[in-house]
């Protein structure tokens, strides 16, 4: 009896040995994996935002990182700063809703990207389509209101079947032209 016992215990720690070498050489693997990829997908998202601010600043020649500011980058043309592209993050219908909202250093919504959003499709979605997406350029944070009245063009007008996603993104929005112009108005 007691050698198969033995044999027994032998039989697990080997299993165990195999085991801790397998799960050693799969974390390797990774490992390795990761340090190589991890560059490329850093450029590749890097390249994405850049992408992403020039089409709402498309007269920018340049994209200069805000000292201090997370995510804030200073549009300029011509040596010139002329927006402000700044993270914005708000709740709507089905949970987060991230953007880079574009403002002008004088407090006017140039143009926003939604970037991450889990909105109703072909309701809340539509947030970052038109015809509602136009309705932003120009306007500034006053006007930066939800309204259901028709005949009001100063304020956004709700997306049928989806005022809290429009409330939503238009808080996004107006939280960054505010921000905006609290920073901007000394660094214009």
């Amino acid at each position: 009896m007691s050698t198969e016992h033995t044999t027994k215990e032998y039989s697990i720690f080997q299993i165990a040995i195999n085991l801790m070498i397998a799960c050693f050489v799969a974390g390797l693997i990774i490992g390795v994996t990761n340090f190589v990829t991890s560059p490329i997908a850093i450029k590749n998202a890097a390249d994405k935002e850049m992408k992403t601010m020039q089409a709402l600043v498309p007269d920018a020649d340049t994209f200069t990182p805000i000292e201090g500011k997370t995510d804030w980058y200073a549009a300029t043309k011509g040596g010139e700063k002329i927006a402000y592209v700044v993270p914005g993050e708000t709740k709507g219908y089905g949970g987060a809703i991230t953007m880079l909202v574009a403002v002008k250093t004088t407090g006017e919504v140039i143009n926003f990207s939604i970037l991450k959003a889990n909105e109703t499709p072909g309701l809340g979605d539509n947030a970052g389509k038109e015809p509602f997406k136009s309705q932003f350029a120009g306007k500034t944070s006053e006007n930066l209101v939800v309204t259901k009245d028709p005949s009001n063009k100063e304020n956004i007008q709700a997306m049928t079947g989806a005022t809290i996603s429009s409330k939503a993104v238009t808080k996004g929005v107006k939280e960054a032209v505010d921000e905006v112009v609290a920073f901007a108005g000394g660094n214009k």
